[in-house]
């Protein structure tokens, strides 16, 4: 699986409990919202991780 910026973006837009994940990493981490989103991806997203299936949904559309 790869990191697509806007699919990430998109899936993030579509989920409250990521949006507020993006907002608290940014914050502690003191990152831009680019290398937030990245980080994010790989935490919760790649390698088996609990949005892999809804990220995996947006790249058939």
């Amino acid at each position: 699986m790869k990191y697509v910026k806007s699919q990430m973006k998109q899936l993030v837009k579509d989920n409250k409990d990521l949006q507020k994940r993006l907002k608290d990493m940014m914050q502690e981490h003191d990152l831009e919202k680019n290398f937030a989103l990245k980080a994010l991806y790989h935490s919760e997203v790649a390698e088996g991780g609990k949005y892999q299936l809804a990220y995996q949904e947006l790249e058939r559309l």
